[in-house]
This record gives structure tokens, C-alpha cells and sequence, in this order.
């Protein structure tokens, strides 16, 4: 292979690419067959089966047990808001905004005491094995599952207090911010870092994704007074959604 030159079945996969996203292959519609792309590309058997590979990979196919390979609907993006402002509601902003008729937005949350690992305990700048209460969402528009969420509080702060368990007591289901003040923790500050990965096999499954899918995830550290009050991962299938920021301006 000269230099600069594609490999056989990234040529095969760029062509067969190329077809879906002017719709010459449109949605449900079954890809050729291995051997008859074989036949049309010149190619050899092994190369045929590393183009499909490599289309699957990049979520534009699936398989269908007994049936072959037919190519995905690809959905148009929508927007996640993330922001750094505070409703006045005191709910977090994606909680008014999926509030809306329009979106249809619901969660489910389930909470329980744990050990913080190693990786929490470092965000939490606690110690590992220290106490925390971990909560998990799924968060769903129009009763699609669209967002994941799992946070961490340290006992050492929240422990024995009204705001111990984020979704129930006086102040269940307010932001992070709200719940905070009400046991004098003021938060002045959150970082969130984002980043990319393959999806884990039981995010996927309640996201609605297929083995190899992309998500996004937002790491995300509540800070009052330089101390970390709150920890949380957030995980959104990349094909679907995008994530936007509203940031103040000082």
C-alpha cells in the first residue's frame, strides 16, 4: 500500500458511508452482503467483513439476528442544557426545562449509603471506604430514557440532616445549590469536565444504544469554599443528544 493510501476496507466502509448519508441507502434498508461486496468492490471476504465492522462501529448499522445488516435511523440531535445560572424555582435547570409541556420529562431516583472508591474518594477529596450516599437517575423525554446520572454526597457533610437523601425530606428534588444552603453550605462554585467513551452494557441497555454506541459523559464537582460538596457523572448517548452551555458573563 502506497503512503497516504487507504487501507481496502476503510475504502470499502468510506463508499458504503457515503450512500447512507445522501440516502442512496436510506433507513431499515438492508446493506449488501458480504459477497456482494465482495463482488462490487473487489475485495476479499475478510475485507468486506472489516467495512461492516467498521460501519457498525460508527452506529450508521446493526445487525438483526438471522436477517443481516440494515442500516439505522440516524436521529437528529437534540439539546441538553447545562448552565450557570440558577432558576428562580430553585429546581436545577434541566428540571425546568424538561418540566415543560413541550418536553415531557420525567426521572426515577433511587438512593442508598456506600463506600466511596478510590476515584470518588479523590473527587470528594475524602478518604476511600468513607462513607457517601450515592444516587442514581434515569431521566427520560416523552418516556424515552435520554440521561443518566449518578451523584455522590459525603455522610461526613449531609449525614443526619433534613437534605441527607437529594430526592425526599423538605427539600427533595431541589438543586444541590438549594439543599446546601439549607444546612449553611453556601456553594459558590462547579466545574464540569466532559469527556467520551464507549458505552458500559448496562448503560446502553436503559439508554436504548447498541454494543460499541459513543456517550457523553459530564463529570461534574459542586465546590463551597474550595471543599467538594457533591460529585456526579452524567451519561448521554452522544447520537442523540448534544450538550449545551449557557454560561454568565461577569
Amino acid at each position: 500500500m502506497a503512503f497516504g493510501e487507504q487501507p481496502a476496507y476503510l475504502r470499502v466502509a468510506g463508499d458504503l458511508r457515503k450512500k447512507i448519508v445522501e440516502g442512496l441507502l436510506p433507513p431499515h434498508t438492508r446493506l449488501p452482503s458480504q459477497a456482494r461486496i465482495r463482488e462490487e468492490y473487489g475485495v476479499s471476504d475478510t475485507v468486506a467483513l472489516e467495512a461492516r465492522k467498521v460501519l457498525m462501529a460508527e452506529g450508521l448499522v446493526e445487525g438483526r439476528s438471522g436477517s443481516g445488516t440494515y442500516v439505522r435511523e440516524r436521529p437528529t440531535p437534540r439539546r441538553i442544557a447545562r448552565s450557570g445560572f440558577r432558576p428562580a424555582t430553585g429546581a436545577s435547570p434541566f428540571r425546568q426545562e424538561q418540566a415543560s409541556p413541550e418536553m415531557r420529562g420525567t426521572w426515577e431516583a433511587s438512593s442508598a449509603q456506600t463506600e466511596a472508591t478510590p476515584a470518588v474518594a479523590e473527587r470528594l477529596r475524602i478518604q476511600p471506604g468513607d462513607r457517601v450516599m450515592c444516587t442514581k437517575y434515569v431521566f427520560r423525554t416523552a418516556g424515552e430514557a435520554m440521561m443518566l446520572s449518578t451523584s455522590w454526597e459525603p455522610l461526613a457533610l449531609t449525614g443526619r440532616t433534613p437534605v441527607m437523601l437529594p430526592e425526599e425530606g423538605p427539600l427533595g428534588g431541589m438543586g444541590v445549590v438549594e439543599r446546601m444552603r439549607a444546612i449553611d453550605v453556601i456553594v459558590d462554585n462547579v466545574t464540569e469536565e466532559v469527556g467520551a467513551r464507549p458505552g458500559l452494557a448496562e448503560e446502553l441497555h436503559t439508554l436504548g444504544g447498541v454494543p460499541g454506541h459513543v456517550v457523553l459523559v459530564v463529570q461534574r464537582t459542586f465546590y463551597a469554599s474550595g471543599r467538594p460538596v457533591e460529585t456526579a457523572d452524567v451519561v448521554i448517548p452522544a447520537d442523540r443528544y448534544r450538550v449545551a452551555y449557557h454560561l454568565p458573563v461577569r
